[in-house]
């Protein structure tokens, strides 16, 4: 079966490159939202405001926070070229460090040194009612989930195809929709083809980049985490390479079995909608308006479609007030937004050149290859292939589930890498340095020798006898040293960033006086189909 769809993926690429423009891959759009927990000069968690000279956290674009109001979130706009997009992350960067006092940004996906969930401050983000409601459904998380799994941190890679891609694309499968006026209703189509192969080889970006296979134990809380003791309170799974997207991290496990199909957009929206509409029980239990304050937004199984956990999901823009099914719904898929990245503490800001040109050139391995609908039984044997990578992808012989049978991780590895050596040389193409393909080596050369994972880098700095509490703070404040000691600054920029958060903040004010009606109606009308 694998050979067949073999063929069909090299049938597809050998189409776009005869019948497209040079250059159809080319000018993707990319972006970044890469998340930090502010820390004290000890590391333990900072229970400060989010500094008011960031502006608001509510309307600033490129600064605001995620779950706690020590968990920064810095968003870049989309770039075509990875190292603008890069350069933006630094400048955030140093822009964020110049007013941050004493503080440090935590250098790893998981967090250390909190006590518990008592120690985590919810985001905060004023007085009116969207505001209210965006600390609300926080609220909600933590009573569902807990504060401490919310407390992780992750860089999500957004990513859309150039706009004269499709085109090309409608030609090379023989679909003519993208020219007879049809064209979000292909592009979506395409990008939930793309879904589903994440689905079904996302478990390759865990092995590459993941750079969590230890915990503090003051994460676990006590609880079973079939971890193992690697001393200085440090737990550690031997093999594992992301625990933050294993079931110990950030996955809602008890999410009600949730299950969202990405067999189509229409299928994908309403199995949110279900969750979002059907209440649960033992979230009643917990009360939604209690003594006149909201504890959730509402008892369903879903308070909101962000509350569903997943390695990727389709996204649009949406508009003021919109929920992002809606979006969907009104104008299809826009771009995709992939949820998987640890935060690298080899790279000051979290993330770097190869890992983003290899998503890119994985991205469009995902859109071209064969991408049969998933059924519930395959969904079950992917979601184990996930398990196992995140706990055990560097175990020697380690075997995944695919099409039947079981397979070497290393081979299918490769055969996946190898398939993606002809899509980096269209992404290279007018540029001698080839700096896709170089990226794509990279990465093969992990699969050859897993020393050079980053999840194995990580345990040989332990080994060297180091707690993961000692080595994430060492490096956290080795990057604020970076950041500071940048020469020349981009001044430019810098004033940019200040101009904005003076305007955010006027904006949250002119939000707040605008707001009519009481709390209860706002939710009614955004919950209102």
């Amino acid at each position: 079966m694998s050979r067949a769809i073999d063929r069909v993926f090299e049938r597809r690429l050998s189409a776009l490159v005869n019948g497209g423009a040079p250059q159809l891959l080319q000018g993707g759009r990319k972006g970044v939202e890469k998340e930090s927990l502010r820390v004290r000069p000890d590391g333990a968690l900072a229970h400060t405001p989010h500094p008011r000279a960031l502006g608001s956290a509510l309307t600033n674009e490129h600064i605001t926070t995620d779950y706690s109001e020590s968990l920064i979130e810095l968003v870049t706009p989309a770039f075509t070229q990875s190292w603008e997009l890069l350069q933006y992350l630094l400048d955030l960067h140093q822009f964020v460090y110049r007013h941050l006092a004493d503080e440090l940004l935590w250098a790893t996906s998981m967090p250390c040194a909190i006590r518990g969930d008592a120690d985590i401050p919810l985001a905060q983000y004023g007085s009116s009612h969207v505001g209210r409601m965006k600390t609300v459904y926080r609220n909600g998380l933590g009573l569902r989930y807990g504060r401490m799994m919310q407390a992780i941190s992750g860089v999500h890679f957004n990513y859309s195809f150039p706009v004269p891609f499709w085109e090309a694309w409608a030609a090379a499968r023989g679909d003519a929709r993208a020219r007879a006026g049809h064209g979000a209703g292909f592009v979506s189509d395409c990008y939930f083809d793309l879904l589903r192969n994440y689905r079904r080889h996302g478990w390759l970006v865990l092995y590459l980049f993941g750079v969590s296979p230890v915990v503090c134990k003051s994460f676990l809380r006590g609880a079973a985490a079939h971890l193992q003791d690697f001393g200085n309170d440090t737990a550690y799974e031997p093999w594992a390479t992301s625990l933050r997207m294993s079931d110990v991290g950030y996955r809602n496990r008890s999410q009600a079995g949730v299950a969202v199909s990405v067999n189509s957009l229409e299928e994908y929206v309403a199995d949110l909608a279900r969750a979002i509409s059907t209440p649960y029980p033992p979230y009643a239990a917990l009360g939604v308006c209690v003594d006149g304050e909201y504890r959730q937004l509402n008892a369903n199984i879903l308070q909101i479609e962000n509350e569903y956990y997943s390695f990727i999901r389709p996204k649009r823009v949406a508009r003021s007030g919109e929920r992002p099914t809606k979006a969907l719904r009104r104008a299809g898929v826009e771009y995709v937004e992939v949820r998987a990245l640890d935060v690298s503490a080899f790279d000051p800001v979290g993330v770097n050149q190869n890992k983003l040109r290899f998503l890119e050139a994985f991205m469009a391995l995902c859109l071209i290859k064969d991408s049969p609908p998933i059924g519930t039984a395959e969904q079950q044997l992917l979601d184990q292939n996930h398990i196992a990578v995140a706990r055990r992808g560097r175990e020697p012989g380690l075997l995944l589930a695919r099409d039947g049978r079981s397979v070497p991780l290393r081979e299918w590895a490769a055969e996946l890498l190898d398939a993606m050596t002809g899509i980096c040389e269209i992404l290279d193409r007018g540029d001698p340095a080839r700096p896709y393909s170089q990226a794509l080596a990279i990465q093969a050369a992990k699969v050859l020798d897993v020393a050079l994972t980053p999840s194995a880098r990580l345990m040989a700095d332990l080994n060297a006898g180091e707690s993961f509490f000692d080595l994430a703070l060492r490096m956290s404040a080795a990057h604020k040293a970076y950041f500071l000691d940048l020469y020349p600054p981009n001044e430019d920029r810098l004033a940019e960033f200040a101009g904005e958060a003076r305007d955010s903040l006027a904006a949250q004010q002119r939000i707040e006086k605008a707001d009519t009606g009481t709390f209860e109606q706002y939710l009614a009308g955004y919950f209102a189909d």
